[in-house]
């Protein structure tokens, strides 16, 4: 592996840890792949277990938070992980409903979609609109800026002005982009829409924030507003950067897929440009699975709780990237994407 270092030329470095399944004949065709996977279809009992092994001890614990506030607010604190895991859980059944893969029945699933991102604070409809087309130009250098993390070519960060370039770095530095900025997404961005998108979109965020701030309204009646700031806010916080961190190893690592349109296939697409990140089998629990982000981005229908089975069936045929715990925190200082080399690079000194 080499990478740019203080912008003088490439240098060596140790093999990636990072490790790339590469079976004879490389990525398996979307046409072949896709039949296969249509098997996987949604299971509504599955789903009613995912809902109550999830949305219940969720309310639960919230409710329990509330109550040892009374005692002590460290009490409530020490709990707040264990919330933010299973609000993150929540996310991907939301996640789940917005491919309409969660349930059979579309309508029930617009239903869960929308009470499940009341408990998210992120606007379903809209929201799922918006990653609809992350999925359908994830890895395109030509179609980037919706759904998708911040991401300047070498060259494109080689000219540009000094201004845009610490903007950059600030915007990839860890600390803004795993706290400051969930915090900003789902407590400010998600209230609104874009200023292009349609009455409809900013109608669906509207109904959504109204929904929103009548549970806010209610909980701060029930406990009291101290209590109820200091339960949501932290778990949010929480859960938010734990599910953008997830985001952002499975797209973000080293060897990515990054093309221009002449030259984008989505079947590579999907498996090259999205992550196997192998978690233990508590994280890979409340992360509902998503680690399996290569299958899932080769067909977004499959339901969470069936893509562990359809990796261990197919992904025999496709050409993926795994990352464990360990290999994805070098993730962290990846930033422009070389178009010479074809990958994910950090950048020195030099390059401010």
């Amino acid at each position: 592996m080499s990478v740019y270092r203080a912008g003088i030329g490439p240098e060596l470095e140790a093999p990636s840890p990072m490790t790339r399944h590469s079976p004879p004949g490389g990525v398996r065709p979307g046409k072949v792949f896709l039949p296969v996977a249509a098997a996987y279809q949604p299971d509504n009992r599955r789903a009613v277990i995912q809902i109550l092994n999830s949305v219940l001890p969720y309310l639960a614990l919230w409710a329990i938070m509330a109550m040892c506030f009374r005692v002590s607010p460290w009490i409530t604190l020490a709990l707040t992980p264990l919330a933010a895991g299973f609000l993150v859980r929540i996310f991907i059944i939301f996640h789940d409903c917005g491919h309409r893969s969660f349930v059979t029945s579309p309508r029930a699933g617009s239903w869960i979609g929308f009470l499940t991102g009341v408990l998210t604070l992120t606007p379903f409809f809209y929201w799922s609109h918006q990653h609809a087309r992350h999925h359908a130009t994830t890895g395109n250098l030509d179609r980037r800026g919706t759904g998708d993390i911040w991401t300047l070519t070498l060259r494109e960060y080689r000219e540009a002005s000094p201004v845009r370039r610490l903007v950059y770095r600030v915007f990839r530095n860890p600390l803004v982009m795993f706290v400051i900025g969930p915090a900003y997404m789902f407590l400010i961005k998600y209230r609104f829409a874009q200023p292009g998108a349609g009455r409809r979109w900013h109608r669906s965020v509207l109904l959504s924030n109204l929904a929103i701030f009548g549970v806010a309204a209610l909980g701060i009646a029930l406990v009291g507003w101290k209590a109820y700031l200091l339960i949501q806010i932290p778990v949010t916080l929480i859960s938010g950067a734990g599910g953008v961190w997830l985001f952002y190893v499975q797209h973000q690592f080293e060897d990515a897929y990054w093309v221009r349109t002449g030259s984008w296939d989505f079947a590579e697409a999907a498996v090259l440009g999205s992550s196997y990140y192998r978690l233990p089998g508590l994280m890979q629990w409340f992360s509902g699975n998503i680690g399996f982000h290569h299958i899932h981005h080769l067909n977004p229908r499959i339901p969470n709780y069936a893509l562990p089975r359809c990796h261990t069936e197919h992904a025999h045929g496709l050409r993926f990237t795994t990352l464990g715990l360990r290999e994805s925190l070098t993730c962290l200082r990846l930033r422009v994407w070389d178009e010479d080399r074809g990958r994910m690079i950090a950048l020195g000194f030099a390059f401010l």
